[in-house]
């Protein structure tokens, strides 16, 4: 019968590969059992959270087309045949606010109970307004107004959100800054929202200048700093020609 030491190399070599084998083979049962648990729990999550309801599809694809035929005065929606659900549109800023000549994208956000819930909004142009927060969300309330989940229309959603532009509400502000100014200050707060309206939402070249809806106040401390400079620029000349 043939002996093999335990010293032999040949064996060693054998078992250390074998051994190597084996842990690979623990690894990758391991990831799969990781991925397999991860598509579970997305799947679970998935049955478990609401969806919209898809039957909604062809209504709000049939009302976009409606607005594009009988468009409203100012805005200009984009009808998205991939996803019927990515609703968005261009809205001109109103004459004689300080929103007039910009435009401003705005995104409505069908939640899962939608029709008997009221869309969120989101302007993913920056905008001074009271109604809107510094990441862009419009007030809840104001287009929970008069909402029917029975007799409910994208078009009337849009010329909502566009008189709000016209007519904002400082008692509901989620920008206080803003419905401070407007309420003690109109004529700062005026500045203000033209300011912004100058440096993102006007038009170059056919496009809007959409700026994400952060805090501003960096920008504006800029534009106040050059305006500063040129200011001094220019009482340092006048008091050169003085000594002349």
């Amino acid at each position: 019968m043939l002996q093999i030491t335990i010293f032999n190399p040949i064996l060693i070599h054998f078992l250390i590969h074998l051994f190597i084998l084996n842990s690979l083979v623990n690894d990758l049962e391991q990831i799969i059992q990781n991925k397999i648990s991860q598509v579970t729990l997305q799947n679970n999550r998935m049955i478990q959270e609401p969806q919209i309801n898809p039957q909604l599809g062809p209504i709000i694809a049939k009302q976009m087309q409606t607005i594009i035929k009988q468009p409203i005065d100012g805005v200009h929606v984009m009808f998205n045949e991939q996803d019927v659900f990515d609703i968005q549109a261009d809205i001109e800023g109103p004459v004689d606010t300080p929103f007039q000549g910009g435009v401003f994208r705005c995104k409505l956000i069908l939640p899962p109970q939608f029709p008997q819930v009221a869309p969120k909004g989101l302007f993913n142009t920056k905008i001074f307004h009271p109604n809107v927060s510094e990441k862009g969300e419009i007030c809840v309330n104001t287009l929970k107004k008069d909402w029917n989940p029975l007799q409910w229309s994208l078009k009337n959603i849009f010329e909502v959100i566009k008189c709000l532009l016209i007519v904002p509400f400082p008692e509901s502000s989620l920008n206080e800054e803003a419905g401070k100014l407007f309420m003690e200050n109109y004529d700062e707060y005026f500045k203000r929202a033209k300011l912004l309206t100058s440096i993102y939402a006007i038009k170059q070249d056919g496009n809007v200048l959409k700026g994400n809806n952060q805090n501003v106040n960096d920008d504006i401390d800029k534009k106040n700093k050059l305006a500063q400079t040129q200011q001094k620029k220019e009482n340092d000349q006048k008091k050169w020609l003085k000594r002349i």
